[in-house]
């Protein structure tokens, strides 16, 4: 029961009356991790550091003097994050074997709150990607494939076609991280947000996705993509748990000098019963091509609901929006080119033994330490920031990146409060149908409708909103004012009320790998 109940609530509680310790509930976990091995979700599962975590929180609790409500809660992180004497790959040949000598800002401020720290979580090299596809350690595989939601949906062919091309992807690139939360293996899970990365997989699994303001969080030891739109971002099975990771890692960084000055007081998210007062914003130019029918009903449906509460529901304009995935491209690609130059083979991560001069021992380790979308997205970058390029790209580009802000800064003096929009375009699509478009094609798609909160720097949240019609997740999103999260989660949290999203039903059959075979199928409902 523990393992799907809210943090602060029932989780927190049950370990201070111990009804469950520290340590059953680390073992219970690293079981699901075991038996759930198949969709891929880690890399690395630190079980000796977790069992000892545990037993520490346990110590801690049989005194009574527990941290805080985290204390002894499982958690996940996505492997762009430096952890300290576990390794940090980013999914690269580049960084196989790395091992970082420091913790993340975030990664400590949960250690210091007791947290157990189960492992490292799969994604797109470099976290370049919208599906968790193209990692060196293979795809990620999204729980709900395997849940009973939607196998009743799908008919497949034959029984080979079910297993080996019916499975959907998990959205990216926190697709690891999501998977995780999704399935039960963890309570929360960090992830990056870079133009939608948290919040897109979200959608996909039907889990929360929060993108906090930029700069309420740390970004020191998250290894950059884009340094002026990476968000480390918080993945939960509730608004709720949202709200409580997101008070233990917002505040003030010395490491990390884009972190707010002020000091941030965690909140606790009220019960809202009257949102009368509230303004809603529904952004046309989000109606965006590709918008599958179903997406479109259900951002409609919940338009109805805020109206029909009583909220004000008005329509806005964000017109730069239809330029903001090129802008998006050009400043990402710029960036991964600046970021990736430190990826030499002199310092640490991959050197190839090419040793002929030193110029072919850095194109050898490049070559064969990236992958062709990382190396696609260097070239590209380069080319936007060479001196005859530089104006006419990476100017331009800053140019209507303020003013993509500028509309969301209009649109919220006019009195609109939260806006409402879609998530992603559609479901999650079968791996099988995802790869056969390039990753840059992909990545132009899904994050279409996320990016712009990036660019902009807003809080924006997903909220699993219900199944479509073959039985997989539809999420919506929400975004908020500047540093507004408190008001954010209290919609997103009513929303939630509302809804009833329903929980997975994943069933695990063990046969589909060896280490699984002759063993029953395990319901976790």
């Amino acid at each position: 029961a523990a393992l799907k109940g809210g943090l602060r609530f029932q989780v927190s509680a049950a370990l201070k009356e111990g009804h469950v310790t520290p340590t059953e509930l680390c073992q219970r976990c690293l079981s699901l991790i075991k038996s759930t091995k198949f969709l891929n979700a880690y890399i690395t599962v630190a079980e000796e550091t977790a069992l000892k975590q545990a037993e520490e929180s346990e110590t801690r609790y049989r005194r009574g003097q527990p941290l805080g409500v985290l204390d002894g809660i499982p958690i996940a992180v996505k492997d762009n994050f430096n952890t300290a004497g576990i390794e940090t790959t980013c999914a690269s040949n580049m960084l196989k074997g790395y091992i970082s000598p420091y913790n993340a800002t975030v990664v400590q401020k949960l250690l210091d709150q007791g947290a157990v720290l189960l492992g490292k979580t799969n994604l797109d090299e470099f976290a370049m990607g919208s599906g968790s596809t193209d990692g060196v350690f293979g795809p990620v595989r999204n729980p709900w494939s395997y849940s009973r939601q939607y196998r009743e949906k799908s008919v497949p062919k034959s029984r080979s076609e079910d297993e080996e091309s019916n499975w959907v992807i998990t959205g990216g690139s926190s697709g690891g991280s999501a998977a995780a939360v999704s399935s039960f293996t963890c309570f929360a899970a960090l992830g990056s947000d870079t133009g939608g990365s948290t919040r897109n997989p979200a959608a996909h699994c039907g889990v929360v996705g929060l993108k906090p303001t930029y700069g309420l969080i740390s970004r020191h030891g998250l290894i950059p993509l884009v340094n002026s739109m990476d968000v480390p971002g918080i993945l939960t099975r509730c608004v709720d748990d949202a709200a409580v990771v997101l008070g233990s890692l917002a505040g003030h960084d010395p490491k990390d000098s884009t972190t707010i000055q002020d000091n941030f007081k965690p909140f606790e998210l009220p019960n809202l019963t009257d949102v009368s007062k509230l303004s809603i914003g529904i952004p046309k130019e989000y109606h965006a091509p590709g918008l599958s029918s179903e997406i479109l009903a259900l951002w409609s449906k919940a338009a109805d609901l805020f109206k029909n509460a009583g909220a004000e529901v008005v329509e806005v304009s964000l017109p730069h929006t239809r330029y903001s995935i090129v802008c998006y491209h050009v400043l990402c690609t710029a960036e991964v080119a600046s970021n990736m130059a430190r990826f030499d083979g002199l310092e640490y991560g991959h050197r190839s033994d090419m040793n002929k001069s030193t110029e072919s021992m850095y194109a050898a380790t490049r070559r064969e330490g990236f992958n062709d979308v990382v190396r696609g997205r260097i070239l590209s970058g380069n080319y936007f920031l060479l001196k005859q390029n530089y104006e006419n790209y990476f100017i331009k580009a800053q140019k209507v990146r303020r003013l993509i802000a500028n509309d969301f800064v209009k649109v919220f003096g006019s009195g609109v409060d939260i806006l409402l929009t879609p998530t992603t375009l559609s479901d999650a699509v079968p791996y099988m149908e995802f790869i056969k478009e390039d990753n840059r094609t992909r990545s132009a798609q899904d994050d279409i409708l996320t990016q712009a909160a990036n660019m902009a720097g807003l809080p924006a949240i997903n909220v699993p909103t219900g199944l479509s019609e073959r039985g997989l997740p539809v999420g919506l999103q929400f975004i908020g004012r500047s540093f507004q999260e408190k008001q954010l989660l209290t919609v997103a949290k009513w929303f939630e009320k509302q809804v009833k999203f329903p929980m997975i039903q994943l069933e695990v059959k063990r046969h589909d790998h060896s280490a699984f075979q002759h063993q029953k199928p395990v319901f976790f409902s």
